[in-house]
């Protein structure tokens, strides 16, 4: 029997749909590989947000097809690029978009009985999320990855994502609960929810957001310790939501909100929601006291003035937010921001990036010196050659965030919470013992 592999690029999200292929799969017959060198068929699921992924994604399907293998493009790419592709990558068997993946196994089986040109790529994409389908994790450890929504319904100016995912689509409460039980049963810590925009969730299916009566039944789930919420909407951060978060014990107080600027000027040109985001943080730490606080922040957007960057340095500057994330803008084609003028050179974009990530290193750095004494909340991830556990505190989502490292001559095993004592601290990582 042939042995598929596949690669993924691109968010957590995509990372979901790439074990809901494998799952699929398996659940087939079909046999899976980790190792691309012994595959007879390369899977690539692509990324298409910002050229630079688009990039990575390329460069994968050409290594690959250099190497021998037979190559089925997947996701983004085929998705933005349509027939495009087609005739640009001729040498790849096959093209499948972001909602038709549910569609691996048939693909496959017309190749194996001689379809030369497979080709599944929706116009109007919409999403629906396979229940009957069980993830062939691709990583598994303390934490996993949940997807409770796909789609988006908002129309930023930068973003091309509701042309390559479709409408917002929710999934139901109970399919969620089944997944994340099954997960906790497998030895899973954590959860991370994750959508386009979670905090919308449920308002397609349940007439209004109900992110907090999927927090209240997860919170419920006994073998559970953490449930951490990515990706909310500022706009869509209510009170009732962030008592919820407070309130819920196995709920993290981390807050990730994506504000991607400060200033009304490019809130405006980038459809955002123009709102004072001081006020917002106030509200989120006096909802949620202990709260870590991420945000990432676009530099260099088109019409972005020095004006509208000190505004933004300034912003930095006095909130003290704990992560900060920060991304030059890439013009996309089919968004409204491509054709806007004026323009940002690549130059200046970079000097923008470098000096507000410079100034998150020191007030990040400042922030973490104050934890030393203190005894802090952590899941533990792996023991390194040293016997140093390598862990997170609840204020660090998974691959994005910082690492705690914790000596201790206690038993430790990946996805235990501990107390520890912080003794060192540096720019995003901190050093305890337990």
């Amino acid at each position: 029997m042939k042995q598929i592999a596949l690669i993924n690029h691109g968010c957590a999200k995509n990372l979901v749909d790439s074990e809901l292929m494998l799952g699929n799969l398996i659940q087939n017959g079909y046999k899976i590989t980790l190792d691309e060198a012994k595959a007879d068929i390369v899977i690539i699921n692509t990324c298409s947000f910002i050229h630079d992924a688009e990039k990575e994604s390329v460069s994968s399907i050409f290594d690959m097809i250099q190497a021998g293998k037979k190559v089925i493009i997947t996701g983004c790419l085929p998705q933005k690029h349509k027939k495009e592709l087609q005739k640009l990558i001729p040498e790849a068997i096959a093209f499948i978009g972001t909602s038709d993946m549910n569609k691996i196994v048939d693909v496959i089986k017309n190749i194996e009985n001689g379809s030369k040109d497979e080709y599944v790529v929706n116009e109007t994409p919409l999403y629906n999320y396979p229940e009957n389908i069980k993830r062939q994790q691709i990583t598994m450890g303390a934490s996993s990855y949940i997807k409770i929504a796909e789609g988006c319904d908002f129309n930023c100016g930068y973003c091309i994502i509701p042309k390559l995912r479709g409408p917002y689509k929710s999934r139901k409460i109970e399919n969620i609960v089944n997944e994340a039980k099954e997960l906790a049963l497998k030895g899973v810590s954590e959860i991370v929810l994750i959508a386009q925009d979670t905090s919308s969730y449920g308002k397609d299916i349940y007439s209004k957001p109900s992110l907090s009566k999927l927090l209240e039944e997860l919170n419920n789930i006994e073998e559970l310790n953490w449930i951490r919420i990515m990706y909310t909407y500022p706009s869509l951060l209510s009170d009732e939501l962030l008592e919820t978060i407070n309130r819920l014990d196995k709920v993290v107080k981390y807050i990730d909100v994506p504000l991607q600027h400060v200033s009304k000027n490019v809130l405006e040109q980038m459809n955002r929601p123009i709102m004072d985001y001081k006020q917002l943080i106030k509200r989120i730490r006096k909802f949620i006291p202990k709260a870590g606080i991420r945000t990432t922040f676009i530099v260099g957007y088109p019409t972005e003035t020095e004006e509208d960057f000190k505004e933004l340095c300034d912003f930095v500057k006095e909130m003290k937010l704990d992560r900060v994330g920060v991304f030059e803008f890439s013009k996309e084609q089919n968004t409204k921001a491509y054709k806007l003028k004026p323009q940002i050179n690549a130059k200046e974009k970079r000097r923008r990036k470098n000096i507000l990530m410079k100034l998150q290193q020191n007030i990040s750095k400042e922030n973490n010196k104050k934890l030393i004494g203190k005894k802090i909340e952590c899941i533990t991830e792996a023991i390194n050659q040293d016997g140093i556990i390598v862990g997170r505190t609840y204020k660090d989502a998974p691959e994005v965030d910082g690492l705690i490292y914790i000596k201790t001559n206690s038993d430790i095993i990946p996805g235990d919470i501990i107390k520890v004592t912080i003794t060192d601290a540096i720019e995003y990582d901190l050093i305890g013992e337990f």
